[in-house]
């Protein structure tokens, strides 16, 4: 049930208030007795309302009365410092993450050798996912084959939405794939995606008929290579995510010619 503690008051204070919208302007003494906070508490209690800006207190009179402000303006005004004061906690996580962000990575080894890998076809497009997150500069993307496992065309929509965001993160984006990849999605999806895609300038896509295998290349560090299921080639089994300089840089030698020889993609305009 909804409190007016969970907007920050302590329970006298809340009780408090609630005696003054009942008995409208009134003494310390007698709202000790109405609200039944003691009252060698009573002066602490009306303070901290005061501070909340929930009371107003008629100087003039004596003894001085306290009036409630009306509980529309008094909930705003709760509402509006319970959000300064996420606001506030929100930028101090952020700082906190900034912060062990740098120490984390300080206490990686730079050249490292690491791999890790996820089978099944929601773990692999949920890798996939997770290293297009993580592209800082660069992603070079290859699709050799239509098989992910997933229905295609969702998948493929989760990989445009991750895409759109490194584009927005200024990542560099390179695509490379073969007709086969694209005439396993409807026309009216491929030009969908590709016009979400080519509005960015640091966007570009070429397909090739000679593309092996489907394997993304992240930050020239980092490859994230497709194993298909050995018993049905046309599937995907595993997702392999191997950080290693020396791999991504053969990796890369064997791309660059590939990408010089591909044709640009030529969709038919959407009207």
């Amino acid at each position: 049930m909804a409190s007016l503690r969970d907007l920050g008051l302590s329970e006298y204070e809340a009780r408090a208030y609630r005696a003054l919208l009942r008995s409208g302007p009134t003494t310390a003494k007698e709202l000790s007795r109405k609200s039944e906070v003691p009252m060698g508490r009573i002066y602490d209690v009306l303070n901290g309302l005061e501070q909340h800006r929930l009371v107003r207190s008629q100087d003039a009179s004596r003894p001085k009365k306290y009036v409630a402000v009306e509980p529309e303006v008094g909930l705003d005004r709760l509402l509006e410092a319970k959000q300064r004061e996420l606001d506030e906690q929100a930028e101090q996580y952020a700082d906190t993450v900034d912060t062990l962000m740098d120490d984390l990575e300080a206490a990686a080894p730079v050249n490292g050798q690491f791999w890790t890998a996820a089978v099944g076809p929601e773990e692999t497009m949920e890798l996939i996912l997770e290293r297009i997150d993580a592209a800082d500069e660069e992603l070079i993307f290859v699709g050799g084959s239509p098989g992910v496992g997933l229905d295609l065309k969702t998948a493929t929509g989760r990989v445009v939405e991750r895409l759109e965001s490194a584009l927005e993160r200024g990542v560099e984006v390179e695509l490379l794939l073969t007709p086969e990849v694209l005439c396993g999605l409807p026309e009216e999806v491929n030009v969908e995606y590709n016009e979400r895609l080519n509005k960015y300038d640091n966007y570009s896509v070429r397909t090739h008929e000679a593309v092996e295998g489907t394997f993304n290349l992240i930050d020239g560090v980092e490859v994230c290579l497709e194993v298909p299921n050995p018993l049905d080639p046309e599937q995907a089994f595993a997702m392999i995510d191997l950080k290693d300089r020396n791999f991504a840089a053969d990796v890369r030698e064997v791309f660059q010619p590939r990408w010089e020889d591909a044709d640009p993609l030529k969709l038919p305009q959407h009207h």
